[in-house]
């Protein structure tokens, strides 16, 4: 039917369902997108699943075309790459990424979708948004040649920033991560591998997207003097404690945020290049790395309980949308 189409909705936490959803009438400046690959996020989606967005950030973690309130029901993703079926004449037949739910189709405004470079494999696309992520972390914390680099958290976000400091010339890049597995997917990135208790130390720079306590402990101890954790992680409704006892204050330590919401003030004047910036790194195929599991749409609510469980070895799971749908 022209003006239908299916999407998932977290339905109350822990429960997920495929609803129809009826399209808006596109208007002049409109797409309307198919959707071919989705990503599910397995930290602030998964997150979103279980419930876990507290009441003061409801406002703040709303997805752009989120549906819904948290913590029920709402439609919620960012990850989703289509083809344009009707829009502006340069961009029909583009394959797109935008920020967008998983939905089989959607209308929004054709400045909301950026074209997938001709380079980059639509099925990777999906990354984008983890990708732009790193993007911008880099942008936070201005990493030097030569930077002695530990990112605590083998997750999405963790290795599409170790990724990105690998090109950097000079760099000593270490994966730290307690899954003996990343030690496969960094050797895939160009980066070392050390599980938290062999870490190297003396690192200029820490990136930390752990979302534990003890990942952001162990990324303050493997500072070097002077040097700098860009904290990553979002905690959702958990509290957290930082050691800032013992040497913190001696060795003139420090603790940065980084979220993709806010650019960085030197950057700011570039913050519309940031998405197309992501798709273009997109062509290298390292990357591909992330991409630790496939399902089809249609076994979304079975498949997002598990992601939220913690299902060992997943980093991004990709979701495949029939042509039918």
């Amino acid at each position: 039917m022209e003006g239908a189409a299916l999407a998932f909705w977290l339905r109350e936490p822990g429960t997920g369902e495929i609803r129809s959803a009826r399209l808006p009438e596109a208007r002049d400046g409109d797409v309307v997108v198919r959707t071919r690959y989705s990503g599910v996020s397995r930290g602030t989606e998964t997150l979103v699943f279980r419930g876990g967005v507290p009441e003061s950030q409801r406002a703040v973690m709303r997805a752009p075309f989120q549906e819904g309130d948290f913590p029920g029901p709402v439609k919620y993703g960012y990850l989703n790459v289509g083809v344009v079926e009707h829009g502006p004449p340069d961009l029909v037949g583009r394959a797109v990424f935008c920020l967008y739910p998983h939905q089989t189709r959607y209308v929004v405004p054709a400045g909301a979708v950026t074209v997938v470079p001709d380079a980059v494999p639509p099925e990777r696309a999906v990354l984008a948004g983890t990708v732009e992520t790193a993007v911008n972390a880099l942008w936070d914390a201005a990493p030097r040649v030569g930077d002695r680099i530990a990112v605590v958290g083998g997750g999405m976000v963790g290795c599409a920033v170790a990724r990105l400091l690998a090109r950097i010339p000079g760099t000593r890049v270490q994966l730290v991560d307690p899954v003996a597995a990343r030690a496969d997917v960094a050797a895939a990135l160009g980066v070392g591998y050390a599980p938290p208790e062999e870490a190297d130390g003396d690192r200029d720079l820490v990136f930390h997207t752990s979302a534990t306590e003890a990942g952001l402990a162990r990324g303050l101890e493997l500072l070097a003097p002077e040097g700098e954790v860009i904290e990553m992680s979002w905690y959702g409704d958990r509290r957290v404690s930082v050691p800032l006892g013992e040497s913190f204050h001696s060795r003139r330590l420090a603790v940065r945020a980084s979220q993709v919401g806010t650019v960085a003030p030197a950057r700011r004047g570039r913050a519309a290049e940031r998405m197309a910036l992501a798709l273009a790194l997109l062509a290298d195929p390292a990357f591909d790395a992330l991409v630790t599991g496939e399902s089809r749409f249609a076994e979304l609510p079975e498949v997002m309980p598990r992601l939220a469980a913690g299902e060992p070895g997943v980093l991004c799971h990709r979701i495949v949308y029939d042509r039918e749908d």
